[in-house]
């Protein structure tokens, strides 16, 4: 099978472990670079042996007429370059948040719907292999054919300083909304990976450093069709003592009528049959890139789907389902009462 040609866009903290794991592949490979400002393209292609650095996105793809492209810049630019790569039907695998609110995100699916280009959002939390080894545990009905609930707690220790998030992302400071449109909205993917659909949230929200603008702390209840319940307890302020908190972002424990599964911060994951001691389930993964090298893992998902034509689990018109369920969170805090997810 022929090796397929990327560009990309984007120069910022993240996009560090999205080129990393570009290099790994061995079907792809990663011909250009740009960014506004062609020094921090250039030393992108520096650091990562790719070949060419532009100041101009679209110069980029008429010159290279790339296989895909991958967009990893802030959410207001994601409709422009998505635009511009509908134009020259250009394939595309972009970051999340997709837009700014869920109006510009259905304009961009439909934009993408009508032009025939395909498109992934870069959703990686669902592709760190403890959540896909849950995922496989689950519908082996492991604990049961019914889950009573799913809980996740989530403490980064990042948040607490005057100076938070300065050294990595420091516009997280300025953001109106911070944990569930930056952080949570990982989990609410997750969530419906592993349980289904959403029907209702009822959330509390609240900014526990006053140096910054948006939410740092959230109780949310989910909801779920199949009747599930679950529960998303998250601050980045308060520390844990994990080794490393950003290695699965929390513990999540799930029961289910036959038993309990746990995951543990350093991706230990464990099985409790009711009436039964709990043991350890041996599982691989690798502690590389980013969170399990979960960023490789949806890369490869996307170049799997490119080439064998199959859908992408997190295309855009499935995406816009976590985008509602983000807005419900905002809006039941908001009105302090429960909201229903239509």
């Amino acid at each position: 099978m022929k090796k397929l040609r990327g560009v990309a866009v984007g120069t910022g903290y993240f996009s560090q472990f999205q080129y990393e794991a570009w290099n790994r592949m061995k079907n792809v490979e990663i011909v250009a670079v740009s960014s506004r400002r062609l020094e921090k393209a250039q030393a992108i292609c520096n650091q990562f042996n790719i070949p060419t650095a532009y100041d101009s996105f679209e110069e980029m793809l008429i010159v290279e007429k790339p296989d895909f492209v991958d967009i990893i810049t802030p959410p207001e630019t994601h409709s422009l370059f998505c635009d511009i790569a509908i134009k020259h039907k250009v394939d595309i695998i972009c970051q999340k948040p997709l837009a700014p609110t869920y109006q510009e995100s259905v304009a961009l699916a439909k934009a993408i719907k009508e032009s025939g280009v395909r498109m992934m959002v870069h959703e990686n939390f669902r592709f760190q292999p403890w959540h896909r080894e849950i995922k496989k545990l689950l519908d082996a009905n492991v604990i049961g054919d019914k889950i009573h609930s799913i809980n996740l707690r989530m403490r980064m220790g990042d948040g607490w300083q005057e100076d938070a998030y300065m050294n990595r992302q420091p516009y997280f400071r300025e953001m109106p909304q911070l944990l569930i449109y930056e952080t949570g909205v990982h989990f609410i993917d997750v969530f419906r990976y592993l349980i289904g659909d959403v029907s209702q949230v009822y959330s509390k929200l609240k900014t526990l450093n006053s140096n910054i603008k948006g939410e740092d702390f959230a109780w949310v209840q989910f909801e779920f069709t199949n009747g599930t319940l679950g529960f998303l307890d998250a601050n980045r302020f308060n520390e844990n003592t994990s080794e490393d908190p950003r290695l699965t972002f929390g513990n999540i424990c799930l029961d289910g009528n036959k038993g309990t599964i746990r995951l543990f911060d350093d991706g230990t994951i464990t099985i409790q049959k009711l009436g039964k001691e709990e043991r350890v389930h041996k599982y691989l993964f690798e502690k590389i890139n980013f969170a399990g090298d979960c960023v490789y893992n949806t890369q490869e998902h996307f170049i799997a789907c490119l080439q064998s034509g199959k859908p992408f689990e997190t295309d855009v018109e499935a995406y816009l389902d976590n985008i509602i369920v983000q807005d419900a969170i905002y809006m039941s805090n908001k009105k302090g009462i429960p909201v229903d997810v239509k």
